[in-house]
């Protein structure tokens, strides 16, 4: 997985009614894109440190 800042990671649910989330990629550690990333969630405004797993897709940010 490799992102860019601006880029929005996407979580989808595990679980029957879980419920998918965003988050906007704030910060990047590696140079090459990959993990953690720094995350502001959409559905809070809450930062947090990601390491995302199978259930997770980067979708780029419009240009």
């Amino acid at each position: 997985m490799h992102a860019s800042v601006g880029d929005h990671l996407v979580v989808l649910g595990q679980h029957v009614g879980d419920h998918m989330r965003e988050a906007e990629i704030i910060e990047v550690s590696h140079p090459d894109g990959s993990p953690p990333y720094l995350v502001r969630w959409s559905d809070s405004d809450h930062e947090s440190l990601v390491f995302p797993g199978p259930d997770a897709h980067i979708e780029p940010a419009a240009h």
